[in-house]
């Protein structure tokens, strides 16, 4: 469908991409914003995002050669990552932590992928760092300190979602994305920008980076985009202290910023999207707030077009509401 826009057209597929980009009008009234879109992306196979850089980069491992791939992940990379790789027939190792959710730990273990559990992040990274040097593995994710972000192939899949947003007839004034590394944050900022570029849209919308508490907040007011950040959070997808810089790049070039929205708040906008038939994930819930956020600080205005990326199903999340009635309420 998009030519050269993707690294790969013709590659590992699991029917990932052209996830539905659905209008919410009455949260729309309920937040006083012209109008509010989703771009549900828990639609994909394996349930999240991820899939669309498992295809690009799973794909790049088959034309170098590779016969193992690396990723360091104990949530919706790994299991998209050991899904794209059965499917290749590749060898895939995985380094997650001790404490990986059950649902993705039986995840791997169904789709034939290799764990191997670490207390910490850095133990991690240096073990996908080993097998891509002494084992010439491919790697999925980033194996480097300061973080870097994940592999230029696979960040490149995220670039679709950019364009399936303007295909669609759906280009809003402002787009959030829950953001860790940033992977997706700056694949959508790089389609949006070379379809602006192109005379392809009128507009770039601005790219605002959902976060469960401050880090490139921190970043853009002056903090070393290289500090590690310290905060706990329930929101397990966006967990982490670091920033890379091409968060940091795609939201000052858009114009847009960084919104942190505690795990309260991630609840409540979690709770509201399900009332409406959707149940994703707490970071993608977490963007709902975020808007609202904008919206009270006049950064969004009354007759604008918000769009919220929602990243993944909910049925995997480790939080559990059942567990935290009062986010029922």
């Amino acid at each position: 469908m998009w030519g050269d826009w993707l690294p790969y057209t013709q590659g590992i597929s699991l029917g990932e991409g052209d996830t539905p980009c659905l209008d919410l009008p009455k949260l729309a009234d309920a937040l006083g914003v012209g109008q509010l879109s989703i771009k549900h992306e828990g639609m994909n196979p394996t349930g999240s995002h991820k899939d669309r850089m498992s295809a690009q980069a799973v794909s790049r491992a088959l034309e170098v050669g590779a016969t193992t791939v690396v990723l360091a992940s104990s949530g919706n990379a790994a299991v998209s990552a050991a899904a794209y790789c059965a499917a290749a027939g590749l060898r895939c190792e995985i380094a997650t932590y001790h404490d990986m959710p059950t649902p993705f730990a039986r995840a791997l273990h169904q789709l034939g992928a290799k764990r191997l559990s670490f207390d910490q992040g850095p133990q991690r990274w240096n073990y996908v760092r080993r097998l891509v040097e002494s084992e010439g593995a491919f790697a999925l994710t980033n194996y480097s300190v300061p973080a870097v972000g994940s592999p230029v192939f696979g960040v490149e899949g995220y670039r679709a979602v950019a364009l399936e947003i303007v295909a669609a007839g759906c280009l809003p004034d402002h787009i959030l994305v829950p953001t860790a590394r940033g992977d997706l944050l700056w694949g959508i900022y790089s389609g949006l920008r070379d379809l602006r570029t192109a005379g392809l849209i009128g507009h770039m919308p601005r790219l605002w980076a959902v976060e469960p508490f401050a880090r490139l907040s921190h970043v853009l007011t002056g903090a070393s985009a290289q500090a590690e950040f310290s905060g706990q959070t329930a929101q397990f997808s966006t967990a982490g202290g670091t920033v890379t810089l091409q968060q940091q790049l795609a939201v000052q070039r858009s114009g847009g910023g960084a919104v942190v929205v505690n795990d309260a708040a991630a609840i409540e906008g979690t709770a509201r999207l399900a009332a409406h038939g959707f149940w994703v994930e707490l970071c993608a819930g977490a963007c709902l707030s975020a808007l609202q956020q904008l919206r009270e600080q006049g950064q969004v205005g009354p007759s604008e077009h918000a769009l919220l990326v929602l990243t993944a199903k909910g049925d995997r999340d480790p939080f559990d509401p059942l567990a935290n009635p009062g986010c029922l309420t």
